[in-house]
């Protein structure tokens, strides 16, 4: 799936669902939501002491962490305050698309971002017209070399680090600028690449939604019985 997971791409998937609760006997449940005659994106929420198992169409994930796992992740129905984070390091399992991928457009936007810190820490002081010129120049020519050999490499992770790592650039206006024998490279591009290139799955940011909005479905339908049976008696 290539397009992103939005709030509103995810109240439009589940627009028709209907809850089901197969099984409730106090944190031990199993509840379904799902079009009535489609399996399409149905997904299951299923609790026990201590863990949670998302599981459906859109994928798997299981949560550990309070004895009631619905009360953990029990937002008043409020889908802007996921927290991506907090929630993942809560994973004990998830399916073959994981929690996070690589970002081909975050390891392009992460280098561009070194060139220009470089950029700026390199300019001149001073108002010197042939300095300028030639700070210019080799910033222009770098750019150009960077782009062809570090940001436009394809989107293979691995293929994209080591064109990080194993750039090194000394280009004629480049070494006219900084001296003979300059020689400009990335450092420590190993260091934080992971986090820095990641971006949460598809079916992570989709399954985050399904828990605070199932939830909430869930929520005011025991409200609802409560409030029917009041009315009764």
């Amino acid at each position: 799936m290539s397009a992103a997971c939005t709030k509103e791409r995810f109240l439009r998937d589940v627009a028709t669902h209907v809850m089901n609760v197969i099984r409730e006997d106090g944190v031990n449940r199993h509840v379904r939501f799902k079009q009535p005659d489609s399996t399409n994106m149905y997904f299951d929420l299923i609790t026990w002491p201590g863990f949670l198992c998302y599981s459906g169409d859109m994928g798997t994930f299981v949560f550990q962490r309070t004895n009631d796992m619905f009360a953990f992740f029990r937002k008043d129905g409020l889908l802007d305050t996921v927290d991506h984070a907090y929630w993942a390091e809560k994973i004990e399992a998830s399916d073959r698309d994981g929690v996070r991928k690589f970002s081909h457009a975050m390891f392009q936007a992460m280098v561009r971002s070194w060139v220009d810190e470089s950029e700026k820490n390199d300019r001149p002081c001073t108002d010197d017209a042939e300095a300028m010129t030639k700070f210019t120049a080799a910033y222009a020519e770098l750019r150009t070399v960077v782009e062809s050999e570090v940001v436009n490499t394809d989107d293979n992770s691995v293929r994209c680090f080591d064109s990080a790592n194993d750039f090194r650039h000394n280009g004629d206006d480049w070494q006219e600028f900084h001296g003979e024998n300059a020689q400009f490279e990335f450092n420590d591009v190993w260091d934080g690449f992971d986090l820095a290139t990641q971006e949460y799955t598809f079916r992570f940011l989709w399954c985050c939604y399904a828990l605070v909005w199932g939830i909430q479905q869930y929520d005011a339908a025991k409200a609802s019985a409560k409030l029917d049976e009041s009315v009764t008696t």
